[in-house]
C-alpha cells in the first residue's frame, strides 16, 4: 500500500471512528485500485477503486455532494481519499444501525446473511492474518 493511501485509511478511520484494523481488513479483502471498476455485477452495478464501492451509492453521494453521478463515480473511482472515505461513512452508517461492528462488515458486503457472514469472516480472518487483531492469550 503507498503512503497515500496510507494517509486516507488513517483520516477516514478518525473522519468516522472506524478502526483502522477494520478498514485495512476491508480494503485486504476487496483487493481493489485506484481508477479500477469491476463489473458488471449480477444487478448492473460495479465496484470502484480500492474498497470497491459499489455503484448502486452513486445517486445518494451525487444528491450529498451536489454534483452528477458521473462525478461522484469518477471521485469514487479515481481518488483514493475519497474511495477510503466512502467506505468508512458507509460502514459507520452500518454501525450506527445495528450497533455491532461484527454485523456492520456483514452488511458492508451483503444484508442478506449468508453472503455477509462469509464477507464478515473473511475480513476477520484477513485481519487476523495480517496481525491487525489484538488477541489475549
Amino acid at each position: 500500500m503507498g503512503k497515500i493511501l496510507a494517509a486516507c485509511f488513517f483520516l477516514a478511520s478518525q473522519t468516522y471512528s472506524i478502526p483502522p484494523a477494520v478498514l485495512l481488513g476491508i480494503y485486504q479483502v476487496e483487493g481493489g485500485q485506484v481508477g479500477q471498476e469491476v463489473g458488471p455485477n449480477d444487478n448492473g452495478s460495479f465496484d470502484l477503486g480500492p474498497m470497491q464501492i459499489n455503484t448502486i451509492w452513486m445517486p445518494e453521494l451525487s444528491r450529498q455532494w451536489g454534483v452528477s453521478e458521473a462525478t461522484a463515480r469518477k471521485w469514487v473511482r479515481d481518488d483514493p481519499c475519497t474511495n477510503v472515505g466512502v467506505s468508512a461513512w458507509i460502514l459507520r452508517g452500518h454501525i450506527d444501525e445495528t450497533q455491532d461492528l461484527a454485523q456492520a462488515i456483514a452488511h458492508y458486503h451483503s444484508r442478506t446473511p449468508k453472503f455477509g457472514d462469509v464477507y464478515k469472516y473473511k475480513v476477520i480472518s484477513s485481519m487476523d492474518r495480517s496481525g491487525l487483531l489484538r488477541t489475549t492469550r
